[in-house]
């Protein structure tokens, strides 16, 4: 299976650095050996590698390399000095790519050590548009087993629920100690566990900070760190240009479908988020257009799952459905109210159409559209 970025980054190597970043497992150093192929001169480094380490540290890979290929260099002390400086002295012939974990993410945040030196590219898990000759079989698969490669491509549900035993496992004992020193692991586990079973729902920290007795505080650090690590993602109120009295409890999602706890409208209703997710950051990364998924939920319990927004107005109301025909009344609602564009997304239905001016889609259809 080809990733759908495949040829994107090709396509920016010789311009600038390229950042490749997303969840663990999620495919990068798979995609970064691919892109590899096509050169006659590559080179893959991988700093927790001992003797990996030392060449990178000296910069001694051959000077007539063509691709270099750094993973996990966010290990490495002053690693945003030192990639500055490699770019800047590179021979001309020399592209570089750089794969790693969310920290990556933090040098367009922190410092200007590399503005103007790198284009980002996010890989997120399997879209039904990287699917090869999709078919609902496969849609089915994508909401029970999620998108990340291996648990997907799986010879059964036995080999993919192992990977994700072992995948949680390494999360907590791994990547998010080694990401932030947390004294108390279990109630960490017990903050993933619980954010499980509350996926589409707004988070309230000081529910949750009873429910693990601790502090909201902490509880708030914990998410951050599992946003941090590509674990669970954000999705936000949209308030502008629009009533007043709303929540503004965010909503969290999981990168992963196959980590949801829930019935199958929320399973749907989360892989329907990672797709939405992964639709606005190829329109930011490939186009240049800064869109956001967001969701509108009033104090009187008016609520849209979810609002494509653009930097001026929203773009799309979007609500998901496993089954139901009749046009939501919420949507229905903020539709002829504020004269925004709306599609209803049914994951069982026979004839799409529109009703009222609301597009009822076909779930299937639907994702095949998306970008990426």
């Amino acid at each position: 299976m080809e990733r759908l970025q495949h040829d994107l980054i090709k396509r920016d190597l010789p311009k600038k650095m390229v950042l490749l970043i997303g969840p663990r497992q999620v495919g990068k150093t798979y995609l970064a050996r691919q892109i590899a192929g096509s050169y006659s001169k590559a080179v893959y480094l991988n700093y927790d590698a001992f003797e990996d380490r030392g060449i990178i540290q000296q910069a001694a890979w051959l000077p007539h390399t063509e691709l270099l290929i750094l993973d996990e260099i966010h290990k490495m002390a002053d690693w945003k000095s030192y990639l500055k400086g490699i770019y800047d002295t590179r021979p001309p012939q020399l592209q570089i790519l750089v794969t790693g974990s969310a920290r990556l993410d933090t040098m367009r945040h922190g410092g200007d050590s590399l503005v103007g030196r790198f284009f980002r590219h996010r890989l997120n898990p399997l879209s039904l548009k990287e699917v090869p000759n999709p078919t609902e079989d496969a849609l089915d698969r994508l909401i029970h087993r999620g998108g990340f490669p291996e648990p997907f491509l799986a010879e059964d549900d036995r080999e993919a629920d192992r990977w994700r035993l072992q995948y949680v496992d390494e999360l907590i004992r791994l990547d998010i100690f080694e990401f932030e020193k947390i004294h108390d692991l279990r109630a960490m586990q017990l903050t993933l566990d619980l954010l499980r079973h509350r996926v589409g729902s707004p988070v309230s920290y000081s529910s949750l900070a009873q429910d693990v007795q601790c502090a909201p505080n902490t509880i708030r650090k914990y998410i951050e760190i599992l946003e941090a690590l590509f674990v669970v993602f954000r999705v936000t109120p949209y308030h502008r240009n629009i009533a007043r009295s709303l929540v503004k409890e965010p909503k969290l999602y999981f990168y992963d479908n196959s980590m949801v706890k829930g019935n199958g409208g929320v399973r749907f209703e989360n892989l329907m988020a990672v797709s939405l997710l992964k639709h606005a950051n190829a329109l930011e990364d490939y186009y240049g257009k800064r869109v956001s998924v967001q969701y509108i939920r009033t104090k009187e319990k008016k609520e849209v799952d979810f609002v494509l927004a653009g930097e001026s107005r929203p773009v799309v109301l979007i609500e998901t459905k496993l089954a139901e025909t009749k046009i939501s009344p919420s949507l229905r609602y903020f539709h002829e109210r504020y004269q925004i564009p709306a599609v209803q997304v049914v994951r069982h239905l026979r004839t799409e159409r529109m009703v009222d001016g609301v597009e009822l889609r076909r779930a299937f259809d639907y994702l095949s559209s998306l970008h990426l």
